[in-house]
C-alpha cells in the first residue's frame, strides 16, 4: 500500500515537473525570438496553454496531445506578436510538446522502476 502513495506523490510531482519543462522551453523559445518584454509572464501565458493542450489532449488519447498541445501554443502565441511564421510556430510547439513528453516519461519510467512498481 505504501508503494501506492510514493508512486501517487511521485505521479504529481512530474506533472509539476512537466509544466516547469514547458515554461522553460516557453521561456526559451520566447528568448530566441527576441520576446525582452514581461517574458516570464508571457512564458507562463503560453506554458499554460500548451499544457492546457496536452492534458486535454492525454484524455481523449495519447495522439491528442500531439494535436492539442502544438495547437494551444499556436494560438496563444498569436496573442503575444511574435514574429514568426504559423508553420514554424506550430512546429515550435510540437517540438516543446514532444521533448517534454519525452523526458518526463522516461524520467517517470525509472522513478516506477526504482520503487518498484514497474
Amino acid at each position: 500500500m505504501l508503494y501506492r502513495i510514493v508512486t501517487l506523490i511521485g505521479a504529481l510531482v512530474f506533472v509539476a515537473a512537466l509544466f516547469g519543462l514547458i515554461w522553460i522551453f516557453c521561456k526559451k523559445f520566447l528568448e530566441h525570438h527576441g520576446v525582452q518584454e514581461p517574458i516570464s509572464e508571457r512564458a507562463t501565458a503560453l506554458a499554460t496553454w500548451t499544457f492546457a493542450g496536452i492534458a486535454i489532449g492525454l484524455v481523449f488519447a495519447v495522439v491528442g496531445a500531439f494535436v492539442l498541445g502544438p495547437w494551444a501554443f499556436y494560438r496563444t502565441l498569436l496573442g503575444h506578436n511574435v514574429n514568426v511564421s504559423s508553420g514554424a510556430a506550430i512546429w515550435w510547439g510540437f517540438g516543446i510538446v514532444a521533448v517534454s513528453l519525452a523526458i518526463t516519461a522516461a524520467s517517470f519510467m525509472g522513478f516506477l522502476m526504482l520503487v518498484g512498481a514497474y
